[in-house]
Formats: structure tokens, sequence, C-alpha cells
């Protein structure tokens, strides 16, 4: 009988067990979760409404420190995408629903409900689950593999003679969740490499002196722009959504799908420039203006923005001027600029940045240090944008293991 052992019962875990077509009568699948349960942070995708792909996967989205890993798991992705991802869970009885931003939910809006589909479905095919098992060391014995862990009543634990290990025990980020970047070791223990690590879909600290009247204003729509310094060229993107004002810097949707791009360069300097009215130019917003001050000649400095955008907003904007210049002022509302000095670290990060080069495993994410072990999910060095992209590299790259496994049976 041989065996395999899956580390990590998050997204890229329980979709690997789904898809192996091995039967447990003849096979011995065992999967490894250090939690008291399976699937704990897939069940909090999405603020707990589940957003579990995104149909614009295949279009990129991906980021890796060298862009030919990035293309690699670019054709990953390709080949089991959102559609099969939708046809999977159709499977098993599972409706999923898209929003204008292409974010593809669960129709019942409860991220709970992929995690039940698929811990049920693994029951049903007789895939054995320890939970509260934290993996320590894995080390290669003859032809096979031999597994430390240990649990809350025995510390020394050991799993032998498994013929395949795949880690899929996620990075460093979210750590409530068990993911505290201790996997890592398991595969450095063959001899992979590990690249330098940020958090990313992120809280963001900035300069907060223009600031300190805003804290808990939420402004939306939005337009934030991130200007940055990435190998010798200057970098910027832009999105549009809503952002918070906090104590430390910024928050909000439009700030979160924002750091995916730049949490590696904070460093070297990133800027960003808030667009506090993106439906309207630099001009309108002069000429409004210039036509309030003539009717209303006696209005306070400080109040020229009221009716135009918030009105602590307004009053910071004018601050931020410091003088009567129409110009300057409706240039500072279409972008007023932040320092951004860090972030609120793993602790709040939904994703890492970084891990294991993608150059050192196979195109079927197999080590090239060992034969038989297997990486997917975010311990290597593959993230994306907000929105459902790295639940979908979870899948695709756990899929395609599933796949090569599948053909040695």
């Amino acid at each position: 009988m041989s065996k395999i052992a899956i580390i990590g019962g998050g997204a890229a875990g329980l979709m690997l067990a789904a898809n192996l077509n091995i039967s447990s009568k003849d096979h011995e699948i065992v999967l490894f979760e250090r939690g008291e349960r399976v699937g704990r942070k897939l069940s909090a995708t999405g603020n707990g409404q589940g957003n579990i792909t995104n149909l614009h996967v295949t279009e990129g989205g991906y980021f890796s420190f060298n862009s030919a890993d990035t293309e690699r798991a670019n054709r990953i992705i390709r080949t089991y995408d959102d559609t099969d991802l939708k046809a999977f869970f159709a499977r098993l009885g599972i409706i999923l629903t898209a929003d204008d931003r292409g974010r593809v939910y669960p129709a019942s809006r409860q991220a709970s409900s992929l995690t039940d589909g698929l811990r049920y479905y693994l029951q049903h095919k007789g895939i054995k689950t320890k939970v509260g098992c934290l993996v320590t060391a894995i080390e290669k014995k003859g032809g096979g593999f031999s597994i430390r862990y240990k649990t809350e009543d025995t510390p020394n634990n050991r799993y032998d003679n498994a013929d395949f290990v795949i880690i899929c025990a996620g990075g460093n980020a979210a750590k409530n969740f068990g993911t505290d970047g201790t996997a890592y070791a398991l595969a450095q223990g063959f001899g992979h490499t590990l690249t330098p690590l940020y958090p990313s879909l992120v809280q963001l600290k900035t300069e907060t002196k223009k600031i300190k009247t805003l804290k808990g204003i939420r402004v939306s729509p939005a337009r934030v722009t991130a200007t940055w310094q990435e190998r010798g060229a200057q970098k910027s993107h832009t999105v549009d959504g809503d952002i918070l004002f906090t104590d430390y810097g910024v928050s909000g949707d439009a700030i979160f799908r924002l750091s995916a791009f730049f949490t590696h360069a904070i460093s070297t300097g990133v800027k960003l420039s808030i667009h506090f009215l993106p439906e309207f130019t630099t001009e309108t917003i002069e000429q409004t203006l210039r036509k309030k001050r003539a009717i209303l000649p006696n209005l306070p400095f400080e109040e020229l923005l009221g009716g135009i955008v918030n009105n602590q907003v307004g009053r910071a904007v004018i601050k931020s001027v410091g003088k009567e210049d129409l110009h300057a002022i409706a240039n500072a509302v279409c972008a007023f600029e932040l320092e951004v000095l860090g972030t609120l670290g793993f602790d709040y990060a939904q994703v890492t940045k970084g891990g294991i080069p993608v150059n050192e495993v196979t195109s079927e994410l197999q080590s090239k240090f060992a034969d038989g072990l297997y990486l997917a999910g975010e311990i290597l060095d593959i993230d994306g944008q907000c929105g459902g992209f790295n639940l979908q590299w979870a899948f695709s790259s756990s899929a395609c293991i599933a796949g090569e496994l599948n053909g040695k049976y």
C-alpha cells in the first residue's frame, strides 16, 4: 500500500486531497493539520463570504521575485482555472456566483459552506485527517519519507514510509490561522532556499501629520495611485475603491488591493496619491471653488471645500496647502499625497509575498532536491492580487500536483 502525506489542511491541502483519484482501499492518504479543524482560513476568506476565485485569473495578476516563475504560475492557473474550479464545486452541490468586479462567491455568501463541502467530500473518499498535529520535521529515509509531528498530548510522533509528501502549509501571514512561517523550514531541510518575505493585502502605515484629524473617516469611491522604484525604473498602479483613515495611516478596500503591488519596495520609497473625487477633473473642482468664492466672499477659508468633499477631509486638504490658492487646493483634492512608511505586518496581512522559489520545483511542482516531495500554494514565491487570485493559486497548484500523482497510479 502506498502512502501520501499532505501537510496542511488549508485550501491547497483540502483541494489536493479532493482531486486525488486514488482509491483509499489501496492507498493511504493522510492530511496533517496543526489546528483543531481544517479550512479555518478558507472559512474566513472574503470577510467570511468566501471570495474563492476571480473571473480574471487567467489574465495575470500574479507576482514573483522571478518573472519567469510568474509565467510558470500563470500557465498552471490557465491549466486549472476559475471555470474548472466552478465545475468542481458544482459537483459538490455548491453554486458559485460572480459580482461586478469578477469576484466569485458561493451563492450562500458563506465561506464555511466551501470548507464544509470539501470536508464532507474527503470523509466520503475515506481520506484520513489528523488535526492538532504540528509537523516538525520531514526526513528522507530509504525510498520514502518519515514525518515527525507533535500533538498536545504527545511531543514525539512519527509517520513512516510515506511515498509522497506535499507541503501546503501556507506562508507567514495570519498566524492566528496557523500560518506562521514555520513550514518553510520543512522545505529548507531538503536544500530549498527562501526569498525575502513581505506582508501583502495589508493595511499601510503612512505619515500621519496631514491626516491626524481624519481617523475613522471612510471615503468612497476614491482613486489611489501608488508610485515606487523597482529595478531602476519608476512603477505605478492605480485602483478605485474605498479608503479608511486610521491613527497609523490608511486601510480599506483600495489599500488592500493596492498593497499587493509594492510592499516589497517600501524601504526604497512609496508614495500614495489620493483622488477624493475621481469623477471630476482638477479644472472642474477649481472652477467650482472660484464660483463659490465669488458668491461667498466671506466664507472662512478652511470651509471652502464644504459640500465638495467630507468636511473634515476638506479642512485637512486645505491645511495641507496652507494658503488660499484655489488652483493648489483643487490639485490637492485630486492628488493628496502620503508617504508610505510600512505595513501593519504579517499578523494583519492576508497573504505572504515571497517564499520558496518556483525554479526549485519542476513543472509538476515536485522538489528538484527530493523525489516525491511537492510544494503547493502560498509556501511558493507566488502571490496574487486581492479578489480571489490567491485562493485560485492554492487550488490550481494543488490540482497540478494531484494530476501528477493520479498519473502514477
